[in-house]
């Protein structure tokens, strides 16, 4: 039976080329995520190391880097890191050296103004020169490093972008005015935040602790040891010498480089099981393929199969040789899509690069455990999908060997195969329809998969009436072509089901995040509008706070009609499951011109009159009423008590706690800015007031002055850039559905080659032959695209209903114009899937097929 399977494969290779292809392309997903995983890794954690090669041992203060980082004006309550403490640390018998670090955000604006890339990676940090004048942590490619607050050096990529020189004048901002300073030199440095594309600037130390901190403290003290020496002694000693408490923290540098490469590793596992599931998607389309491939082979090969079990084969001999050629076929494209997917992690790896040359580099890995997964998801998939033909051909009896050549499945069979599909669907709608009444994602998620396996379960039973609809049409346009393609789709419902759902599983879920898509987009869009009524919000680009003088600054612009801050201020408070909460200081006077303030119980002028307004979620939260005092601890260590005034309606421009700027300002901490500036212009939002926005701040690279169509364009382009990528992880599994559709036509071309042979004798010519193929595949396809239209804008609509309580007002639009292409993407595919079974039909001998067996 072993020779048998072996001899079939070799001899229907041709009808199984598809079947293979489908694993391939499947295995191949699979091996390119571990490898590209695998190989990104690696070069991110060789990276790593470098970062920590000169270092034994690291103090850090997290005080001061939050200080640095956010702005937020909070001094460190203990003991600081200062210049003492780094003489005394160096002075240690084990240590060589110890480098005082300050760093933070830094904006260097391009000959036009503009920020070198985006805020969240602009850093700025303190060259410290030895005796020969130079930083060995930033070797010098050209000129020399930075003296005096006049002065900075760049990294020379951020040199290149922004087409500077050594000697050139640069804009260079923190939080607080622009500066323009001198290019002193250009430096190269192995900090994993530049090399992922950011930038450096680089400060003298005296500077960088006066930008960022105070004169004479550090956020870190990296320690070099003397040869010899042993960091966990050394560690020792250093924790006997640093100053003790909460915010300091000391490690070594092994312990450090460790803990980012868990990081790092735990952030290649979320980029690897993300990619993971849309092979996993490639490989279940695929397994309709399979199934479908081996039933019509199974259904092919009836009289032989009779002919075995009359000789004296055995039931689980037959299953055994058609499972023993799912593991060929299975194994021999699973081992060629290990090979393809070494060249796709090879090729995302180059892609990457290409992208940012600054990504890292390293050697493709391609470790033991990716050739078994890959062999194993490859050879099981198959084997399974398998399965059931498998038994199917147990089935067959002998004297089927002198009756036809295809057993058609029992009405038996078909109404089991109804009963299963009926209960899944009931039960994963009943699950869908709890998950949306509780607003429970899982319960969603879980009763989304029990829906769509039902209907796939079901689409035998769905086939005929859909496909029907489309059968006066057809005989109206085709005449005989068009009904002949009509009965030959509504045949074999269990395969045309099959065909179909490969399909179908793609449009379902490009249909789904469309919907889901134009949903969110509308949702966030009318939030904008509704809930803020300011032309412009004036904001750090990183997320930071502004400089405190900002504020006055943007109130001195020609055409500002109102403004308000938006300052954050963390108050201590016994109420809540939290000890702190953040209070929103905002111009009483002005606000309600900037945003718009609905109250669901107390009074409108509550801010007017030096009260708190709360929304509805944190009222309830903490539970407060109108009327009731908030004894509150401000960052000064002042202490007050502030009345709640009015319960507000959900807001994403007033969110959590209101108060007057007035009242809780002038407890906020020296250098402490707000988080954003609200402004409304006279003559509403125009260029005009925008660009006098940005020189009111000096044209500060790091300001962003954004109107509503600025917001919305963000918005949108996120989101759009997020489907486009998860659309393009998806063509995998639409080209698998469209290899599975060439394949059963091609199949169902062989199948009834009688069948066309007789049709060519009786005087249908080659073109109706074409045609009549070309719309079966067309019909095939726009049924499996319409059930998955259906079926994604159901769970999309699910999905958008669990949202509610996130995103106000949040309704499921479904885009007409995205749908339409949708079913006419599937129309176009069901053509071109049927070219070449169509053109073989055609050119098919008319005595040789009508003499086939």
């Amino acid at each position: 039976m072993y020779r048998t399977a072996l001899r079939t494969v070799l001899a229907h290779k041709s009808r199984l080329l598809m079947t293979m292809l489908a694993v391939l392309l499947g295995t191949a997903f699979v091996a390119g995520t571990m490898v590209f995983s695998d190989t990104f890794g690696n070069a991110l954690r060789t990276q790593n190391s470098k970062s920590y090669t000169d270092i034994a041992v690291t103090v850090s203060d997290r005080d001061a880097a939050r200080q640095a980082y956010d702005h937020t004006g909070e001094d460190s309550e203990g003991p600081a890191l200062t210049e003492e403490i780094r003489k005394a640390v160096a002075a240690l018998p084990g240590a060589a050296e110890a480098r005082g670090v300050v760093s933070g955000f830094a904006g260097i604006a391009d000959k036009k103004g503009a920020l070198i890339g985006n805020g969240f990676s602009t850093t700025g940090t303190n060259y410290v020169p030895g005796a020969d004048g130079t930083d060995p942590r930033y070797p010098l490619v050209d000129g020399r490093g930075p003296h005096g607050s006049g002065e900075i050096a760049l990294d020379t990529k951020t040199a290149e972008k922004g087409g500077y020189q050594v000697g050139d004048t640069i804009r260079v901002a923190v939080n607080g005015p622009v500066m323009e300073l001198k290019l002193t030199g250009t430096l190269t440095t192995n900090d994993p935040r530049v090399l992922a594309g950011g930038s450096l600037a680089a400060f003298d130390t005296a500077t960088a602790q006066q930008l960022y901190l105070s004169p004479g403290r550090y956020a870190e003290l990296d320690v070099k040891g003397k040869p010899g020496t042993d960091d966990t002694a050394l560690l020792a000693a250093v924790k006997q010498t640093a100053p003790q408490g909460d915010s300091i923290e000391a490690k070594t540098g092994r312990e450090l480089a460790a803990e980012q490469d868990r990081m790092i590793q735990q952030g290649t596992k979320v980029l690897s099981t993300f990619l993971m599931v849309f092979a996993f998607i490639s490989l279940f389309v695929g397994i309709f393929i399979i199934a479908n491939t081996f039933t019509m082979l199974v259904a092919q090969r009836t009289k032989e199969l009779a002919l075995l079990r009359a000789i004296g084969a055995s039931r689980r001999q037959i299953t055994r040789s058609v499972l023993v050629e799912a593991l060929l076929v299975g194994l021999l494209a699973s081992a060629a899509g290990l090979l393809a997917g070494i060249g796709i992690g090879a090729g995302m790896q180059s892609l990457v690069s290409a992208m940012d040359d600054t990504m890292p580099q390293g050697s493709l890995v391609i470790k033991p455990l990716t050739i078994a997964v890959t062999l194993a998801v490859g050879v099981l998939v198959t084997v399974l999908s398998a399965l059931l033909p498998a038994l199917r051909a147990a089935r067959i009896a002998p004297v089927a060997a002198m009756s036809s050549v295809e057993q058609p499945a029992t009405q038996k069979s078909l109404r089991v195969r109804n009963a299963i599909g009926l209960l899944f669907t009931l039960a994963g709608a009943g699950a869908l329809a709890a998950g949306v009444g509780g607003k429970e994602f899982k319960l969603v998620g879980l009763g989304a998969g029990a829906l769509l396996i039902g209907v796939f379960v079901l689409t035998p039973l769905l086939s005929r009436p859909l496909i029907a609809l489309f059968a006066p049409l057809l005989r109206r346009l085709y005449g005989t072509p068009g009904k002949l393609a009509q009965e030959n789709a509504i045949r074999n419902p269990r395969r045309t089901a099959a065909t179909a759902s490969a399909l179908t599983i793609g449009v379902t879920l490009i249909t789904a995040l469309t919907v889901v898509g134009a949903s969110v987009n509308k949702a966030v869009d009318e939030e904008t509008t509704n809930d803020l009524k300011a032309d412009y919000t004036v904001a750090m680009q990183n997320g930071s706070r502004l400089s405190p003088e900002v504020a006055g600054q943007l109130a001195k612009a020609p055409g500002v009609s109102a403004m308000s801050v938006m300052r954050e201020v963390r108050v201590t408070t016994d109420k809540g499951d939290s000890d702190y909460e953040f209070l929103t200081g905002v111009d009483a006077a002005t606000i309600g011109q900037l945003a718009t303030v609905k109250v669901k119980d107390g009074s409108a002028d509550a801010l007017k009159q030096g009260k708190l307004m709360m929304s509805s979620g944190t009222a309830e939260r903490l539970g407060f009423k109108v009327g009731d005092t908030m004894a509150v601890t401000y960052p000064d260590k002042t202490k007050g008590s502030l009345t709640v005034g009015a319960v507000l309606e959900a807001n994403s421009a007033l969110a959590g706690i209101v108060a007057p700027d007035n009242v809780v300002g002038p407890h906020a901490l020296p250098g402490s800015g707000p988080a954003k500036v609200l402004v409304k212009g006279a003559n509403g939002a125009d260029e005009k007031l925008k660009q006098a926005l940005r020189d009111a701040t000096g044209g500060n690279p790091l300001i962003a002055v954004k109107g509503e169509k600025d917001v919305k364009a963000e918005n949108r382009q996120l989101i759009t850039g997020m489907l486009n990528m998860t659309y393009g992880l998806l063509g995998m599994a639409v080209v698998i559905a469209v290899l599975g559709v060439v394949n059963t036509m091609a199949m169902s071309v062989f199948e009834r080659r009688r069948e066309i042979g007789m049709l060519r004798a009786i005087g249908l010519d080659r073109i109706g032959i074409r045609r009549m193929v070309r719309l079966e595949s067309l019909l095939i396809a726009l049924f499996g695209g319409a059930v998955g239209i259906g079926l994604g804008i159901l769970v999309a609509w699910a999905g958008t209903r669990t949202m509610a309580d996130s995103l106000k007002n949040i309704t499921t639009v479904v885009p007409p114009v995205q749908i339409v292409g949708f079913l006419v993407a599937a129309a176009v595919i069901g053509l071109l899937a049927a070219l070449w079974p169509a053109h073989r039909a055609a050119r098919m001998d008319i005595l040789g097929a009508i003499k086939s067996e």
